[in-house]
């Protein structure tokens, strides 16, 4: 293992520590515990706050998404585990500006067993929250199975929309549907080249051969649909592709937001490599690209590899993604 770290029981205490002194105008922590982090400044009274949560070693996700137009605040796990139902109440209680909480986070056990639990502390405290949970990896469930999904990059659209949707100073409700709506419009899968290693085991969390890959595996090493011989870029999105436009399904005519996520060790120059394949295919099937992103927006530590999202557009969906946003992690102005 190199890696750059003291210990590996610091590894995320002190990359917590590194991301609030680079960002002090930004975020802060609450409640004494770093691994609670909210929107630095004053609350906007009778806003809906936004929160997240889940396991740390996905960055930019979760935590970089909490700053203007986004979240209000993020409860932090360790590497690939969920943070505590306090953390999760301590965030709500920060966040709270008398329009209650919606809860974004993807559908891992331990997530959802943790934020249930933190909802139902806040209730007691007089605090409304509704939750929304992301499922868009269609790799590790069939569609009539689709409650069993994985939530992986897809929650990036999540977070825009409804975050753009809670800056318009809508209620409660209009946040969670145009939350729901997100979901039901997006679409992953990933594709791994590589492992990873978390710190304090010290050794990879699974084995790929010199020249294998694994077309939809999850990003913690969950099993994909396939382990084969590594091929080409265009093969690999032939292959992808079909899989997400055949689930929603995605039909001529449609626009879409295509997002090509790096999983940690992948160069940009390859992530542009696919998405070329990508616009030739969806230009074939008369299927307008309305906007791209190519970059890292969910990792999975040092893994080699991709995955891809799309997420088919309406009128409002495109408003909402046209807003400008600003996070330690991702800025855009009005589109």
């Amino acid at each position: 293992m190199k890696k750059f770290l003291n210990t590996p029981e610091r590894f995320v205490p002190d990359m917590l520590e590194g991301i609030l002194a680079a960002h002090p105008g930004q975020i802060t922590h609450v409640a004494g515990d770093l691994h609670c982090l909210v929107k630095a400044g004053a609350r906007k009274p009778n806003k809906v706050g936004i929160a997240t949560g889940g396991g740390s070693g996905h960055l930019p996700l979760f935590l970089g998404y909490v700053g203007d137009g986004m979240l209000d605040g993020c409860a932090v796990g360790d590497i690939f585990q969920s943070p505590s139902a306090e953390q999760m109440l301590e965030v709500t209680r920060a966040i709270h500006a008398g329009a209650g909480v919606l809860y974004l986070y993807g559908n891992y056990s331990g997530d959802i067993i943790n934020f249930d639990m933190a909802a139902e502390m806040a209730g007691m405290e007089g605090i409304e929250v509704q939750s929304v949970v992301g499922a868009d990896d269609v790799a590790s469930a069939p569609k009539d199975e689709a409650g069993k999904r994985r939530g992986v990059a897809g929650i990036f659209y999540v977070y825009k929309c409804a975050g753009a949707m809670a800056d318009e100073m809508a209620p409660l409700d209009e946040v969670k549907r145009v939350a729901e709506k997100t979901c039901a419009n997006v679409r992953t899968m990933g594709v791994a080249l590589s492992p990873c290693i978390v710190p304090q085991v010290g050794t990879p969390g699974f084995e790929l051969g010199e020249n294998e890959m694994e077309i939809g595996m999850g990003i913690h090493g969950e099993r994909g649909i396939r382990r084969g011989l590594l091929q080409t870029a265009d093969q690999v999105i032939d292959e992808m592709l079909p899989h997400l436009l055949d689930d929603l399904p995605f039909e001529r005519g449609d626009q879409v937001a295509v997002l090509v996520n790096g999983l940690g060790a992948t160069p940009k120059e390859e992530l542009y490599i696919l998405f070329r394949r990508i616009s030739q295919i969806l230009k074939e099937r008369g299927i307008t690209i309305f906007d791209t992103r190519v970059g890292e927006f969910a990792t999975s530590m040092e893994m080699a590899g991709a995955s891809l999202s799309l997420l088919r557009l309406d009128d409002e969906l495109k408003r909402l993604l046209r807003k400008p946003a600003r996070t330690p992690f991702f800025e855009q102005v009005q589109l």
